[in-house]
């Protein structure tokens, strides 16, 4: 029976780099694989999932208007049978994405591997997270490092003078300039340290 999978962590624990590693396991064995990339990142270009270690490979990407099950459907009438599903920036999959990747892997057998972070620079999770938490088969945590040695889980969110940011739009697109990953008490620091600077700017 074919699973979803969710593989997720919080920024540059090497996602994309799995991502790539797990594609080119089934094509070095003769299997066909469909990868998708979010049409909204554009770090390095358009229709490409790229690593920070310099591996990249095309993608179809996605927005909120493709259906993944007919996307898959048609392809494989077209193109033959197709052995593995990956979607990297899963986070940015709508609930109705999540659902149809489900029917993928129910219905035609395929199995569907998906790479995302699970929660934002508010620790709020994304609604593809969370319904991939709530629906996947397998769940699968990929882990990284706090600079304080703990491991990893939150999402911090820069500004351009490296300042903690904690309010502002839940998307915006960026690299190891914009977020660093910490774990929850240094996370936790950060935010409380900010809010008091604001509140005593507010002050004076």
């Amino acid at each position: 029976m074919a699973k979803l999978y969710f593989y997720y962590s919080a920024m540059n624990a090497g996602k994309t780099t799995t991502l790539l590693q797990s594609d080119h396991n089934y094509r070095e064995r003769g299997m066909r694989t469909l990868m998708f990339t979010a049409q909204i990142d554009h770090r390095t270009a358009t229709g490409v999932i790229s690593s920070r270690i310099g591996l990249q490979r095309s993608a179809t990407c996605f927005d909120e208007n493709l259906n993944f099950f007919s996307h898959v459907e048609n392809n494989i009438k077209e193109n033959g049978a197709l052995h593995c599903i990956l979607v990297d920036e899963a986070q940015f999959l709508s609930s109705a994405q999540v659902d149809q990747l489900c029917t993928v892997a129910d219905l035609l057998s395929i199995p569907v591997l998906t790479y995302g972070i699970r929660t934002d620079f508010q620790s709020e999770l994304f609604p593809g997270s969370a319904r991939l938490l709530a629906l996947a088969d397998k769940l699968c945590e990929i882990k990284t490092i706090c600079p304080c040695g703990r491991k990893a889980s939150m999402n911090l969110r820069l500004d351009e003078n490296g300042e903690t940011v904690t309010k502002g739009d839940q998307i915006e697109i960026g690299g190891n300039d914009q977020y660093i990953a910490l774990c929850r008490r240094c996370f936790s620091e950060r935010h409380h340290q900010e809010e008091q600077s604001q509140e005593t700017a507010e002050a004076l």
